[in-house]
This record gives structure tokens, C-alpha cells and sequence, in this order.
């Protein structure tokens, strides 16, 4: 009998240790986590009756002594031994295994997340993360609710649009085309469109450039990135910028563009988005930045722009 009594022992012990182990994962559990102390000294106390009855040749009826001496330590120490329920004690709602086990103020998750808001706010962000990763797209989409610039993960932030914006200059003037339809149909901007999988982005700046105003131009320089984040529409897009010089042929109007030549200090920034102030200037001087946009429709919510030489 004493060699079952020992198998079941061991057992027990083993399933004293994996609760102890998942509670040491729940805060505020140190109450119960002292609990499977009590209750292993007590299972102990037991174990020891048992082999000395067993020893001692003793009837096995003997065990009801050390069995009625533990369940009276128990039941004195009931407070420290058993602080477990399985209701809420303040709604009575029938709590989780994680509730049962931790969490000493014996509450569900609801009325303990009620007094712990902290703990409700970490559990949504850790819901909300393992959403994201196992759904990437809801990650993007989530992005359209931002307020601003610094509530976008750039790291994980994906582009629907990958274009380029090619600025070019001829005898002190800059080409530039009135969108006709789109996205900022009806403003002014610099040549550009998308960049084909087969093509670079400087190969986009020369067949664009083509395409919108009927003008060749060769050796575009990168200058800049731009990260735009539209909330209307869940348009990711990237713009790199380019500049080139001197630009061959004559201009031709299109079914989306309407090309002209514009003096350098005479750019209409009154009718072009609202970002291309803050860094066409710099752009123009030669600088090279990275910048991002948050934009509602047409209108600018947030923006932040990194000059490179000042890095």
C-alpha cells in the first residue's frame, strides 16, 4: 500500500509545482502562492503518519489520525491554506482558472481590471500586438486612426504606393505639371507617378517625366523620402524625390497632366499640398531629408521632417 501511497504522492507534488509555476506569472498572487506552501507542509505532515503507521506495522486505520490532525491544522489555518473561491466575491460571476488560481483579491477579470485599470490597459496592448501579428493588414488599417505622426509603427509601417517625384530645372526654372485627375487632382506638383516592379526609381523618374509632360531628362538625383499616411483612404504611400537638369524635347499635355515651366522663386505653393513648403526649399538648396505625413483627405494633421546633414 505504501509504495500506491508514494506514486500518488510524487503526483501530487508534481501538480503542486505546476500551479506554483503559473501563479508566479500572475501578479499580486503571493497569497496563494504561500498557500501551496501550507498546503505542501500539511501533505507532508501526512506522509510522514503514513510511513511511520506503515513501519510501525500499524492498522492502516491509524491514518485517520494524522488525517483528522491535518484537517484540523487546515481548517485553523484556513485563511492562509485555502484563500481560492470559485466566484467573484463582489459580483459572483464564476471565474477563469487564471482568476481561481491568482489574483488574491479573488475577483473576475472585470471587477479586478476595474480596480486595476493599468492591468486592463497591458492586456489590451498585448491583445492588440498578437492581433497585428496575426493579422498584418490590421495593423496597416489601424494606422489610418492616427492622430499623429509618433502613433504610426514605421517599422512595421507597409506602403500601398511606391513612387517617385522628379523636380527638373532649366534655365532657372522648374518643371512643373497640374494634375488633372487622382489623388491631389487640380493641384500643382513636380512630375511622378509609380514604379513599375520591372523598373528603378530613377528609370521612373525618366519614363514619368515622359509620359506627363513629353520631356526627356537624364540622370535624376535622389534627394529625399517621404512617408505619407492618408486617414480618408488607406493609402500608404512613399515618394522618393529626384532632380535632374537641363530636360530635352517639347511639352505635350496629357489625359492627367498639364506641364509648364515655373521660375525657382516664384513656386505656387498656395496650390500644392500643404507639406511640399516645409521641405521643397530645403530640397531646392540641396539638402537631402527623410519626412513623414499625416494627412485627413487634403489636409495636414501631423508631419515631421529629418534633414540628413544635420544627423
Amino acid at each position: 500500500m505504501i509504495a500506491k501511497f508514494n506514486d500518488v504522492y510524487i503526483w501530487f507534488l508534481f501538480l503542486i509545482l505546476l500551479i506554483n509555476f503559473y501563479q508566479r506569472k500572475i501578479k499580486d498572487t503571493q497569497t496563494k502562492l504561500r498557500s501551496m506552501i501550507y498546503i505542501c507542509f500539511l501533505s507532508l505532515f501526512f506522509y510522514i503518519g503514513v510511513v511511520i503507521i506503515d513501519m510501525t506495522g500499524l492498522s492502516y486505520w491509524f491514518i485517520l489520525i494524522p488525517l483528522a490532525l491535518v484537517i484540523a491544522a487546515g481548517y485553523l489555518l484556513r485563511a492562509r491554506v485555502w484563500p481560492f473561491t470559485l466566484h467573484c466575491r463582489k459580483c459572483g460571476k464564476k471565474l477563469s482558472m487564471e482568476y481561481i488560481l491568482g489574483h488574491d483579491d479573488c475577483l473576475c477579470q472585470e471587477c479586478h481590471e476595474e480596480l486595476h485599470p493599468e492591468e486592463k490597459a497591458e492586456r489590451e496592448k498585448r491583445e492588440e500586438e498578437k492581433r497585428k501579428r496575426e493579422n498584418p493588414e490590421a495593423a496597416q488599417e489601424d494606422f489610418m486612426k492616427a492622430q499623429s505622426i509618433d502613433e504610426i509603427n514605421w517599422d512595421i509601417w507597409e506602403p500601398t504606393d511606391r513612387c517617385v517625384i522628379t523636380f527638373t530645372e532649366n534655365d532657372g526654372k522648374l518643371l512643373f505639371i497640374e494634375k488633372k485627375r487622382g489623388l491631389g487632382n487640380g493641384y500643382f506638383n513636380a512630375p511622378g507617378g509609380h514604379i513599375e516592379l520591372e523598373e528603378t526609381a530613377a528609370e521612373a523618374c525618366v519614363r514619368e517625366t515622359k509620359e506627363e509632360t513629353g520631356l526627356d531628362i537624364t540622370d535624376p538625383e535622389y534627394r529625399g523620402t517621404i512617408y505619407f499616411q492618408f486617414k480618408h483612404k488607406n493609402i500608404r504611400e512613399i515618394g522618393y524625390v529626384f532632380y535632374s537638369y537641363g530636360a530635352t524635347g517639347e511639352l505635350k499635355e496629357c489625359d492627367e497632366a498639364r506641364p509648364f515651366w515655373i521660375d525657382r522663386d516664384k513656386i505656387p505653393y498656395e496650390n500644392m499640398w500643404e507639406d511640399d513648403r516645409l521641405w521643397l526649399p530645403g530640397m531646392l538648396e540641396g539638402r537631402k531629408f527623410e519626412a513623414y505625413f499625416l494627412f485627413d483627405d487634403r489636409t495636414m494633421v501631423d508631419k515631421k521632417i529629418v534633414w540628413l546633414d544635420e544627423e
